[in-house]
């Protein structure tokens, strides 16, 4: 069923959380049992009037009064003018859209990896695992071009006190890890590839880290990568968020490896996947 009308979403509060981003807090009116059953990876479309509306992931959930967070970075008009918002205002929400990440009920070593703002669609799952929540080792490797462009950091304080969690930056502050991402998978798992893999940042870091997975012998049916399309309906109407033959508003924007390269025709990742610079 189409949701063609956005419902009433308050803003609540939003303060400064990386380079030219916001995390912002949000109350739905009246939420509705689609709203509760949101998983992580999924995400909502927010309207401003005057502007148009845009999609965006959530960090936190939907709960039972309506409550949920995200993370928005300053990217165009509307971006520019909700960031002008003051709390109490009032703007429209139409949601939860996609497929998000997959439920691990037999996977006992997950290896999370986020580049740049990838980081907000993979928050759900590290909460949950920090929460006890889910049976699995979760390890994260985080990638920024440099310290100020780093997100979530209240939630990465505590992630940090929780599970493996590794950063590495582009331009490193002294002390600080310089470097791919993928440079460190040995120091998580050594030889042995983990159970699953979940990937979000720019897209050809996520290749990279897919078909490095694939060379230490992990199956394309245990990674996930989450694309970054321009859904502007969220409704498969529009034409704008195709990947290959699919509509990564409807059938993402969470896609596993095999099913992504079977829409690709085939194809294998491009072979320049590791030239990549974080948003």
């Amino acid at each position: 069923m189409i949701q063609a009308t956005p419902r009433t979403l308050h803003l609540l509060d939003h303060y400064a959380d990386g380079e030219d981003a916001r995390h912002f807090s949000f109350r739905i009116d009246f939420p509705l049992a689609g709203d509760l059953a949101a998983i992580p990876g999924q995400f909502f479309m927010l309207a401003l009037p005057g502007f148009g509306e845009a999609p965006f992931t959530y960090v936190s959930l939907p709960d039972k009064y309506g409550h949920f967070s995200a993370l928005i970075r300053r990217m165009g008009a509307l971006t520019a003018a909700l960031f002008e918002q003051p709390n109490g205002a009032v703007l429209g929400y139409r949601g939860p859209f996609g497929k998000g990440w997959p439920l691990f009920f037999s996977a006992h070593r997950v290896l999370a990896v986020a580049g740049g703002c990838g980081l907000a669609p993979l928050a759900g799952v590290i909460q949950e695992a920090t929460s006890h929540h889910l049976p699995l080792q979760l390890s994260v490797i985080y990638g920024a071009r440099h310290a100020a462009a780093q997100v979530l950091g209240r939630e990465r304080a505590r992630w940090q006190q929780m599970l493996p969690f590794i950063e590495t930056f582009d331009e490193a502050p002294a002390g600080r890890r310089q470097g791919s991402p993928l440079e460190h998978f040995d120091e998580l798992f050594g030889a042995t590839p983990p159970d699953a893999l979940l990937c979000c940042g720019p897209e050809p870091l996520m290749l990279a880290a897919a078909e490095d997975c694939l060379q230490r012998g992990m199956p394309a049916n245990k990674i996930w990568l989450s694309l970054e399309r321009r859904m502007h309906c969220a409704d498969g109407l529009c034409g704008h968020c195709y990947v290959g033959a699919s509509y990564a508003c409807q059938d993402g924007p969470t896609y596993r490896y095999d099913r992504y390269l079977q829409l690709l025709g085939g194809r294998s990742a491009p072979a320049a996947a590791q030239d990549y610079r974080f948003c």
